[in-house]
C-alpha cells in the first residue's frame, strides 16, 4: 500500500506561482512513476506531469505546462513537488497526485496505470 498526501493548492492571480507537495509513505519503493493530474469542473482527470522514481529521474509533461511546471522529487523526504509558475485561469481544478507500481505499464498519462491516489488539493487561478 502506498499513501499520497497533497498540500499547497490554493488561489492565486494570473501569473503567480504555487508549489504542490505529495508526500508519500507506505511500500513507496514500489513505486516507479509518481504523476500529478488535474480535473477541473466538467472536464475528464489529465495528466499533468510525471516522474519516473527508479534511476534517471525522467521528467514527462503535457504540452499545456511545459515550461512552466517543473516536477521534483526530495527521496530523502519521499515527496514529490509540482513547482507551477506564470499560472493560469485555465490551470484551475483539482490537482491529485498518483503513483503507479512496478509490473503496470503505459503512457505517463494513462490514469488506468495509477493505482494510488490522493486526496486532491484545489488550484484556482483568477484572471
Amino acid at each position: 500500500q502506498v499513501q499520497l498526501v497533497e498540500s499547497g493548492g490554493g488561489s492565486v492571480q494570473a501569473g503567480g506561482s504555487l508549489r504542490l507537495s505529495c508526500a508519500a509513505s507506505g511500500y513507496t519503493y514500489s513505486s516507479t512513476y509518481l504523476g500529478w493530474f488535474r480535473q477541473a469542473p466538467g472536464k475528464e482527470r489529465e495528466g499533468v506531469a510525471a516522474i519516473y522514481t527508479r534511476g534517471g529521474g525522467m521528467t514527462y509533461y503535457a504540452d499545456s505546462v511545459k515550461g512552466r511546471f517543473t516536477i521534483s522529487q526530495d527521496n530523502a523526504k519521499n515527496t514529490v513537488y509540482l513547482q507551477m509558475n506564470s499560472l493560469k485561469p485555465e490551470d484551475t481544478a483539482m490537482y491529485y497526485c498518483a503513483a503507479r507500481t512496478s509490473g503496470r505499464l503505459g503512457t505517463w498519462y494513462d490514469l488506468a496505470t495509477y493505482n494510488y491516489w490522493g486526496q486532491g488539493t484545489q488550484v484556482t487561478v483568477s484572471s
